[in-house]
Parts: C-alpha cells; sequence; structure tokens
C-alpha cells in the first residue's frame, strides 16, 4: 500500500499548519541539528610531525640517529636528528598552510529555510525564516525559483515544480516534481532532498530527514578505502629495497672488520657513518621542499590549493584523468543550438514565437524566475515581447509537459503559444498520423544526436475573458522545433587538447545520455573513442581520444576508477557533486572546484580555487616539476651513496686502516646534502614534463645500480692509484693523506654527478642555474677544506699537487664513462 502524504504526516506526528516552537525545540534536542557530519579536526602540530615519522627513510634516520646516540657518537647523533626535526616539521607546516588556504578559499555561508512554525497549538501558523540547521523531521517549509532544498522532503504541494539535482545524480537536466502520491520507494518525483535547487515553480513540503540521516549525509559515510597512492608506490618502493640493504651495512661491516682486523668496537661508529652515508637522509625534506614550494607556486599565481603534498607528486603522475561533464566540460545551463521549421530548415519565426511566450510567461507569472531553457530563449531572441499585449500565463506542468502563454492578437483574437516536450506538444496539433509520425521522428533525430528538443506550435482563439487552462492547448497549428545543447565550458576545449598533449588520456564519466555526453565532447573538438554505459565492463581506451562512460551511479564512477588503478595507471578524478565522492576517495588524487559541494571540497586532495580545467593543467606541470626534481636528487645521491659505500666495503677489507674516520663521512655527506638542497629550486629540462612523471622502482634500481657501480669503479681506480703512487715524505701518517685524497675526490664524483644525472634528456646546457652552482660549490669544498683549519679537526691535510693530478686522471675518465653511460641509458627510454 503507498505511503500518501496522509499517513507519512500522520507518522510524524504533524499536520500542514507544521510545528508549534516547543514541539521543534524537542525534536531538535532528540534529532540534533540539521547539518551533515562535521568534518574531523584539524590534526595538531605535534600529530602531524608524528605522522611524518611514518616515512620509511625518516624512521631508519631516527633510528640510526639513536643507535649513534648509543654509541656515543654525539656528532653524529646530532646531525641525524636534526634532519629528521627539519623533515617533520617542514611536512607539517605545509599541510598546515593548506589547511588555512582552504579555509580563507571556502567562504562558507549559512542558509535559512522557510518553514511554518506556530507559537501554541491554537495559535495560526506563520511563515519564518530560521536557520537550516534548525530544521526538524515534521517541519513544513516552503520552496521558491532559487532555493536549495534545506532537508530531504516529501512534497505536499507543487506547482511547476523543477529541480536541478545534479550534485546527488549527475543528471545536468532539471528534473519535474510532483506531489502526487507515488507508490515506489526510490525515484521520486514526490521526493526532493537535501543539496537540490529549485529552477522554478514553488511547494510546500514536510521534512521526512535532517542531517546525517538525508542522502546527502548518506553520501558522506561512504567508506571507500583507498590503496597506496603514486607518491606511496614509487618513493616507498624504492624506499623499502634501499632500506633493507642499508640495515644489512653495518653487520656487514663489522663482521669483516673482526674477521680481517679483529677491531669491532673501533668500526662499530664507521659502520653507523657507513650506513648513513648509503641512506638519502635529505630525502624528507628534499621531497616536502620540492612538494611545498610547488604547492605555494599554485596557491600564489593559480589559487589551487594543495591539501595533502604527496599529491602533487600524484597530479604529475597521472596518466588517466576522469571526470564528470556537468560544471567540468559544461556549464550549468543550456544555449540555443538551431530553430527548425516543420521542413527541418531553419527557421528564425520558430525562436521568435518561443520567446514571446517565455517573455510573457516571466512577466505574468508570480513567481519572476525563468528556467535554463527560457533563459536560452530570451538570451538568443534578444529583445521580444513587448510588442504584444500579454493576456495570460500557463506556467509548466509536469504532468502535461507545456508550458503556454497568451497574447492578444488580430482585434477579437488572442494568440496561444505552447511549448514543450515534443510528443505532448504533437498529439495536440492537428496533424495527420504520417506527418506527426515523420515530425516525432525529426525531434527523435536531434535527440540522438545529444540535443535537448523543444516543440513550438501556436492557436489563433476568440478572445475571452474567462481563465486559460492547460486543456486549452489543443487543435494547434506546428510551427517548428527549438534544439538545445550544453554551453560549453570556457577553455575546457584548449584545456582538454593541453591535457592529452601531456599524455594524459580523458575519461568522461556522467550521469547524463550517452548521446548528450558525446555531443558536448565533440562540440569541444575532442575526438570521442569507446563510449559505453556504467554498467559496462571497463576496456582499453585509445590514445588521443576521449573515453565516454554515460548513465554512471556513484558507484559505477568508483568502479571505473578503481579498475583503472588495478591495471596499473595513475588515476586523477575532477568532480564536484556528492555523487563524485566515491570516485574522489578511490583516485590517486581527487580534485575538486571551490564550489564543489562541501563534502566534495572536503574529500579532495586538491581545490581548485575556480571552475576551471586549464587550472588543472597547471597543477599536473607542477607536479611534474616537482617530481622530476625529487627523480633527479634520487638519481643522484643514491648512485652516488651505492658506490661509496660498495667502495668503503672493498677498502674497509683491503687497507691497514678504516678508509674514512666518521667524523670525515659525516662531514662529505653534510657537504653533499646542503648542495643538494638546490634541487628544490631546480628547473627540469622540458623533456621531463612531457609526459607522466613516474618512478618505477625496478627500472629506478636498475639505473641505481648501473651508475652505483660506475662510481665504484672510480673510487676503487683512486684507491689503487693513491696506494700504488709514491708517498712524499712530510712527516704524516699515510692515514691523512688517503683520507684526504679520498674526500676530495668523491666530493669532485659526487659534483660530476649532480651535473650529468639530472632529469631530462639534455645533459648539459643554458645557463647553470641552482644545480649547477651548487655542484660548483660542492667541487670547491672538496678542494678547499682539506687545507683548512676545519680539515684539521677532521684529521684532514693540503695534497701536494701532484695529488691533484692523480685525481684528475680518475674524474676525466669517470666523466666521459657517465655522459656514454647516460646517453645509451636515454635512447633505451620510451
Amino acid at each position: 500500500m503507498p505511503d500518501t502524504s496522509l499517513r507519512l504526516l500522520r507518522r510524524l506526528e504533524t499536520g500542514p499548519r507544521g510545528l508549534t516552537d516547543t514541539e521543534a525545540a524537542a525534536r531538535l534536542a532528540e534529532h540534533g541539528e540539521n547539518t551533515p557530519a562535521a568534518a574531523p579536526p584539524a590534526p595538531s602540530w605535534p600529530r602531524r610531525s608524528v605522522r611524518a615519522l611514518r616515512d620509511p627513510f625518516t624512521s631508519v634516520l631516527l633510528t640510526l640517529g639513536l643507535v649513534s646516540a648509543f654509541v656515543a657518537s654525539w656528532g653524529t647523533a646530532a646531525v641525524i636528528l636534526a634532519l629528521v626535526a627539519v623533515s617533520c616539521a617542514l611536512r607539517a607546516a605545509g599541510e598546515r598552510r593548506a589547511d588555512r588556504s582552504l579555509a580563507a578559499l571556502r567562504g562558507l555561508v549559512t542558509g535559512t529555510a522557510t518553514v511554518l512554525r506556530r507559537t501554541g497549538r491554537a495559535d495560526e501558523p506563520r511563515a519564518r525564516e530560521v536557520p537550516v540547521a534548525d530544521l526538524v523531521p515534521g517541519d513544513i517549509v516552503r520552496l521558491g525559483p532559487g532555493d536549495l532544498v534545506p532537508a530531504d522532503v516529501r512534497l505536499l504541494r507543487a506547482r511547476g515544480l523543477a529541480v536541478r539535482q545534479d550534485t546527488l545524480t549527475g543528471e545536468s537536466a532539471p528534473v519535474a516534481k510532483q506531489a502526487a502520491d507515488a507508490p515506489r520507494r526510490f525515484a521520486e518525483s514526490h521526493l526532493c532532498f537535501q543539496g537540490s535547487q529549485v529552477v522554478s515553480g514553488s511547494a510546500s513540503a514536510v521534512v521526512v530527514a535532517t542531517g546525517a540521516r538525508t542522502r546527502f549525509g548518506a553520501a558522506q559515510r561512504v567508506s571507500v578505502r583507498r590503496g597506496p597512492s603514486a607518491f606511496d608506490r614509487s618513493v616507498h618502493g624504492i624506499s623499502w629495497v634501499l632500506v633493507r640493504f642499508m640495515l644489512l651495512t653495518p653487520p656487514l661491516v663489522l663482521m669483516a672488520s673482526a674477521a680481517v682486523h679483529g677491531r669491532v668496537l673501533q668500526t662499530l661508529p664507521f659502520a653507523v657513518a657507513v650506513a648513513v652515508g648509503l641512506t638519502p637522509e635529505m630525502l624528507p625534506v628534499i621531497v616536502t621542499t620540492c612538494l611545498a614550494r610547488g604547492a605555494s607556486r599554485l596557491a600564489d599565481a593559480h589559487r589551487i590549493v594543495v591539501r595533502r603534498l604527496p599529491a602533487l607528486h600524484d597530479l604529475g603522475a597521472v596518466d588517466v584523468l576522469c571526470l564528470d561533464k556537468t560544471g567540468t566540460l559544461t556549464q550549468d545551463r543550456p544555449v540555443l543550438a538551431a530553430a527548425l521549421g516543420p521542413d527541418g530548415r531553419d527557421d528564425p519565426e520558430v525562436l521568435r514565437r518561443a520567446a514571446v511566450a517565455a517573455w510573457w510567461g516571466l512577466t505574468l507569472s508570480e513567481l519572476p524566475a525563468p528556467d535554463a531553457l527560457d533563459e536560452a530563449l530570451l538570451t538568443a531572441a534578444g529583445p521580444v515581447g513587448e510588442e504584444y499585449e500579454g493576456v495570460a500565463a500557463l506556467p509548466f506542468d509536469p504532468a502535461h509537459r507545456l508550458a503556454s502563454a497568451v497574447v492578444m492578437g488580430a482585434l477579437g483574437r488572442h494568440v496561444l503559444i505552447t511549448k514543450g516536450a515534443a510528443e505532448a506538444v504533437l498529439e495536440r496539433c492537428e496533424l495527420s498520423d504520417a506527418e506527426r509520425d515523420r515530425l516525432l521522428g525529426l525531434a527523435a533525430r536531434q535527440a540522438e544526436s545529444g540535443l535537448r528538443v523543444l516543440a513550438v506550435a501556436t492557436a489563433d482563439l476568440p478572445a475571452r475573458t474567462r481563465p486559460y487552462r492547460a486543456e486549452d492547448a489543443r487543435g494547434l497549428t506546428f510551427r517548428g522545433l527549438l534544439t538545445f545543447r550544453d554551453d560549453l565550458a570556457p577553455g575546457a576545449a584548449d584545456a582538454l587538447r593541453t591535457l592529452t598533449g601531456l599524455g594524459v588520456e580523458v575519461r568522461v564519466l556522467t550521469g547524463d545520455h550517452p548521446a548528450t555526453a558525446v555531443r558536448a565532447c565533440r562540440d569541444l573538438g575532442l575526438t570521442v573513442g569507446e563510449v559505453r554505459t556504467g554498467g559496462a565492463p571497463e576496456a582499453a581506451g585509445t590514445p588521443g581520444t576521449v573515453t565516454v562512460v554515460a548513465r554512471c551511479t556513484a558507484e559505477d564512477k568508483a568502479r571505473v576508477v578503481a579498475g583503472l588503478r588495478a591495471a596499473g595507471h595513475t588515476v586523477g578524478f575532477l568532480g564536484d557533486g556528492v555523487n563524485d565522492v566515491p570516485a574522489m576517495l578511490a583516485a590517486d588524487v581527487g580534485v575538486a572546484p571551490l564550489g564543489a559541494v562541501d563534502v566534495a571540497r572536503e574529500s579532495a586532495d586538491v581545490v581548485l580555487g575556480e571552475k576551471d580545467l586549464g587550472a588543472l593543467g597547471h597543477a599536473v606541470l607542477a607536479g611534474r616539476h616537482s617530481s622530476a626534481n625529487i627523480a633527479s636528487y634520487l638519481r643522484v645521491t643514491l648512485s652516488s651513496n651505492l658506490g661509496n659505500v660498495l667502495a668503503m666495503l672493498a677498502a674497509g677489507l683491503l687497507l691497514p686502516f678504516l678508509p674514512m674516520l666518521p667524523a670525515q663521512v659525516l662531514a662529505q655527506n653534510l657537504c653533499f646534502d646542503a648542495s643538494q638542497l638546490a634541487f628544490a629550486d631546480d628547473r627540469p629540462d622540458p623533456e621531463a614534463l612531457r609526459r607522466p612523471a613516474k618512478l618505477r622502482p625496478p627500472a629506478f634500481l636498475r639505473f641505481l645500480t648501473g651508475f652505483g657501480l660506475l662510481n665504484a669503479v672510480a673510487d676503487l681506480a683512486t684507491f689503487a692509484v693513491l696506494t700504488l703512487a709514491p708517498q712524499g715524505g712530510n712527516g704524516l701518517s699515510d692515514e691523512a693523506p688517503f683520507h684526504s685524497a679520498w674526500f676530495t675526490e668523491n666530493l669532485l664524483a659526487q659534483a660530476l654527478a649532480m651535473l650529468l644525472l639530472r632529469s631530462g634528456r639534455r645533459i648539459a646546457g643554458g645557463r647553470p642555474g641552482p644545480v649547477g652552482w651548487a655542484s660548483a660549490a660542492l667541487a670547491g669544498a672538496g678542494l678547499l677544506l682539506p687545507a683548512t683549519p676545519l680539515g684539521a679537526v677532521l684529521g684532514l691535510t693540503a695534497l701536494p699537487a701532484d695529488r691533484y693530478l692523480l685525481l684528475a686522471a680518475v674524474l676525466v675518465p669517470y666523466a666521459l664513462a657517465l655522459v656514454v653511460a647516460r646517453v645509451r641509458h636515454d635512447r633505451r627510454q620510451p
């Protein structure tokens, strides 16, 4: 048995006169405020900092710092723990800055609703404006054009009511609503949901659900487990391989030293220093600095807020972008495409007649608010309608799917102009069956091409004084068809061409009809590839084309995104509605415009200050810029560190003394780390920005192994020339000149690696830039530091001139080998 309005009112213990103030207050205490679930409070500074320790290298550095303190290597411990503190502080500051920027952009407005309330049971109800948060089940609310539906409501009365509910369902066209009792639970022409907007008409309704119990609130409770993001998969995949090797290094050094030289305790600080030498201890600082600076530039230049710093890296790695059509590719309004006469040819008179009806329908309406199609008509026709005298207006009736206006015609005559759905208008026209079928076919072909169709007909009637009704629209003369398309978003076509040119495949996921979505894509000049519905199985996209997935529910969108990620893609999702939230949470990076509903904006990793798809292209390039600099740092530091560690392990077995003192290892690492901060300001080669930025662990580890071994060969060659070369009699032991020469060779070799192993295909060229100057400073430190008082404190000594010639004999072939190996490596890249 259907749940009629009367039964519902009885169950809610209310009536058409509304609740009393006492009843409303009691229900507010029972049900709580009519607000969606509040966003969790922002984490505190200590919690943000502790959360940064989840980075694997940061955790290992903390462990090594504590071990260094345990063995009383206080200098090593202080440096390592300082790096950990700086990394945590930078990451926490970046996240807090993003939260503050979002709060500054948000500009939330407290809404009100018109509700019938009574002071006491015997009093007459009065319409009041109350905060939306104070609504309770059983309240009687009134809705008019432009109102946001404040809660889930059941219509009691409605007149020409149409609402936009695209934030919930993705439908771009307004949906007609009516107060008829409906037996179905869903679909629900008699229900309006929180977050919808009244486009036209008026209604009174009873509130049936508030707060978290609304459809809008339920969407915020969607539980989607996002797997590891592109950032996690790339950096952490590489990190844990190196972490395992790094944790094995101290035991290997100690066992080798014990087996060969029998000096375990003396070697322990050196073993810890070697492990630190392998660790890219600046990785958390470099990553956070690169991402924070990229996020800051986006916020300042394009009003784009990156709420989660790793999301900027994920944007740079995106190779598939999924987005909704309405509000992204198109604006939330239609525009006139064509005015066709009965013969299917252009006929401007059809537009003029329809615009006259729209003008007088607006002028004579009790609630003067044009719907979207009337606005499009009046915009296309220009000034029209005032040359007539209006008689009556019959607003859009969802039951008849018509709207009419009556104007004065010839003496003693009225002209009725009707516009509406083609089927509804044609069945009221005086036409033969064959002609009606032909015109229905014409309208169907226009609809199949993705256009919305409106039919126009007129009737010449005797003037009368009694009111006109919708039933008077009969015996009409068919005048033609009007077709409408979605108004394209400014810059959307250029933005999508930019994204596809950057190697990003675009997929349009929409709740609209497939033809409507395809039409919008083609109007934007895009090449449409696969077209399917949301329930169809996933298929591979065609490069250079746009895939359209229509009739998508929220679950369909999330399923498509999850399927793409399972296939190995890095997926971004741009959406602004409640129905987009599950897909945003399932993607590697979720993006929302500032005008999105609150739940979508709070679920997003990146918030665009304006609904401008072009801004997303800037964000992708900024992500690739930051990722390229991070990749440069990793390539240089890990290959150099790996080579040094391998050389130290070999030297520890071959030399009768430690190849380098722990303090010298620490000083060398500090010089190298300080120079590597320049990578945060580097300008990558444009070639590195033309494709998604991905660190693939297998390929990356092959790179590190190859260039690390090359570096180790250079170090071992240095050992050989220093050992075999005749020693000068300077009164020093053999250890100090050896340590000094290897210290200098290491820093010079690392300076060469910084210049030659950066991201991008060009090995050198152009101005030096930050990395060039930092490399020069690093080389200067290697050449000058041993001769300074600080060098003496570290156990270093000035080198004779012939030692520099020996180092040059090693480093020049090493530089040539780096160039050759780099060229061969780049040629093998796609």
